[in-house]
């Protein structure tokens, strides 16, 4: 659901960047600093989640494909302010590095992709349904309805900004129609791989889960361990399985092609294309490979540098902002 810049207007992606940059603000202040454990499964877990982004699956009968957002398995996991600052990281990663999202739209694409996940899928839904208690029942539920409606507010914020943009010639129903029912075939999908995860740390690790009633006293591993499990699967997912991953278009990729024809590669007006123009340069393998070229070896190289990229990423802001609050509160 990565926005190009081409869909929004100046002024809305300032006014989406200002929204996201509310909201990462708070998530900062509110960022637990008792839990040594915290930032390292910040990173694991946001690289996790960066290379599970890169296996899109086909959507059968429908040409198009999708692939997680993550933020819901993040919050669960680590609370919806420190899941919130890991998607920052993985959005930024993507955007800069990777050319995934337009440079300018990405207030817009931590928005719609990591704040519902976050916060109404992990700090009101999550919380709902496992406040009393954790069972498989439950994180499956939980994970299925939190996934499905975060995604499809996502979807729907992408329409109203594209309409409120006013610089494309998408009719606002015709789009909206394409993308609910789309996304929320994803999101479903996504639900049962978020449950999947979720269920094994549930059994393993419970009190990893972000819930009052987890209990260390009920771990079957130790907590490196888990760690380490999850740090294999994210090399397994970046460097293996996105070699197999869909190549259909995704779920706003199809909705625009099934409306207008043909997908907005390039923006309109002079300052989308100057900030194209800086992310081009910045972006070392676009698209996730090497530039002019299609080769496996670079899809799955990009899938590790990228996870490692998001780790160092993640752990440097956590340890720079534990740094700055101490100075803080030393003066």
């Amino acid at each position: 659901m990565h926005m190009a810049d081409a869909l929004l207007s100046p002024a809305v992606a300032c006014g989406m960047y200002a929204l996201s940059a509310g909201a990462t603000a708070v998530s900062i202040n509110k960022l637990r600093e008792d839990e040594d454990i915290l930032v390292p499964k910040m990173g694991v877990l946001g690289a996790f989640v960066f290379a599970a982004q890169m296996a899109n699956f086909t959507i059968p009968g429908t040409g198009a494909s999708g692939h997680i957002c993550g933020g819901m398995l993040l919050s669960a996991m680590l609370g919806p302010y420190a899941g919130f600052v890991s998607m920052i990281g993985i959005l930024l990663i993507q955007c800069l590095f990777f050319a995934d999202g337009g440079l300018m739209a990405l207030g817009g694409n931590i928005w719609n992709m990591a704040f519902y996940g976050c916060f109404l899928g992990g700090a009101v839904i999550w919380k709902l349904f496992t406040k009393k208690g954790l069972t498989r029942t439950k994180i499956v539920l939980a994970s299925v309805i939190g996934s499905t409606v975060s995604l499809s507010l996502g979807a729907f914020s992408v329409t109203l900004e594209t309409l409120i943009s006013k610089i494309t010639t998408l009719p606002f129903g015709v789009f909206l129609g394409a993308m609910i029912p789309i996304h929320i075939v994803i999101g479903v999908v996504e639900g049962l791989l978020t449950a999947a995860v979720l269920i094994f740390v549930y059994e393993t690790r419970p009190e990893f889960l972000w819930t009052e009633n987890a209990s260390e006293k009920d771990a079957k591993m130790s907590a490196k361990s888990v760690i380490a499990i999850l740090a294999v699967m994210t090399v397994v997912l970046g460097a293996g399985v996105s070699l197999l991953a869909s190549s259909n278009p995704d779920g706003l990729e199809w909705s625009v092609e099934n409306v207008a024809g043909d997908f907005l590669e390039s923006a309109p007006s002079t300052a989308p294309q100057i900030i194209t123009g800086i992310q081009e340069k910045l972006a070392f393998m676009p698209d996730y490979g090497f530039k002019n070229s299609d080769s496996a070896v670079a899809t799955s190289l990009s899938g590790v540098v990228g996870s490692l990229i998001v780790v160092a990423l993640v752990a440097a802001g956590c340890y720079l902002l534990k740094a700055v609050k101490k100075k803080n509160e030393q003066v």
